[in-house]
């Protein structure tokens, strides 16, 4: 069975989403990790700006991530890697609200399925979210995400990467701008963090209904940035729903620049379990 087709036919579109149902810290968990990175951005499960809401304590959450690449590069980004093109990835998030400032989660499996159907399991991920209280209706919110993932080798040349995300955002109304200035460590030096940020400037048109623009970027190891035609640099169109019996976001992603994927689709899917 073509794997691939099967699963285009069913989600059609694919992606990465926003955070669920809120609680947070009372001050921002400041951590310095030394010991970084640099890693080659070939594909990526998930394409999500965090706003800093959470699960409530005690309730599991579980979000489903797709995206699907429609037109991007024809080869991987190392040797050995996925080629982007027509590719599809994602993965099954289960998190746990532990308190009103934490949340834990897990991303098993992490999957991709190939131009051609066929479906590669590409490892696992722990994350662990530190937020400020009710980020959901504050003013100002913040929190600072560790993710740990565990990489088969078509995934990441690297078998152990992390991800250190701040997010920082304002909330003036219906208008919201949320920044997760993200660097991705491969533990080769400081120096060798790369640095991928995101952002959202989003509308409320209603309590259920939010529409959005993202943006995904990637410039480069700290020590020395890309030039700007090698960085790469998407812009998405998003739409979220919030409701009963899930939560959807959907978009559509178009790359900037030359190094960027062209065109992209993402869906999340969440809900929480009781």
């Amino acid at each position: 069975m073509n794997i691939r087709a099967w699963i285009r036919g069913s989600l059609r579109f694919s992606g990465r989403s926003p955070r669920r149902g809120a609680r947070g810290l009372g001050a921002l968990v400041v951590v310095v990790m030394v010991a970084a990175a640099g890693r080659a951005h070939a594909q990526t499960d998930e394409i999500q700006v965090y706003d800093a809401t959470i699960a409530a304590p005690g309730v599991v959450n579980l979000t489903l991530h797709d995206n699907f690449t429609f037109s991007g590069s024809g080869s991987p980004a190392f040797a050995g890697g996925i080629a982007p093109d027509h590719a599809l990835n994602g993965v099954p998030e289960w998190a746990y609200g532990v308190t009103t400032w934490f949340e834990a989660g897990l991303y098993l499996p992490l999957y991709s399925v190939e131009s051609d159907g066929a479906l590669v399991v590409n490892g696992a991920k722990l994350r662990a979210l530190f937020v400020s209280p009710n980020a959901a209706t504050r003013r100002f919110f913040y929190g600072i995400n560790f993710e740990f993932s565990y990489n088969r080798p078509q995934w990441d040349p690297r078998r152990v990467t992390s991800e250190i995300r701040p997010i920082v955002g304002w909330r003036s109304g219906p208008v919201s701008f949320v920044v997760n200035p993200i660097l991705d460590n491969s533990f080769t030096g400081a120096r060798n963090l790369d640095f991928a940020p995101s952002a959202r400037l989003a509308y409320a048109a209603s309590p259920r209904w939010t529409f959005a623009a993202e943006e995904y970027a990637d410039f480069g190891p700290l020590h020395h940035f890309y030039p700007a035609r090698q960085q790469s640099h998407q812009l998405f169109a998003v739409i979220d729903y919030t409701g009963a019996p899930i939560s959807i976001e959907f978009g559509i992603g178009a790359g900037l620049t030359s190094a960027s994927d062209h065109a992209v689709a993402k869906l999340i899917l969440s809900k929480d379990i009781d």
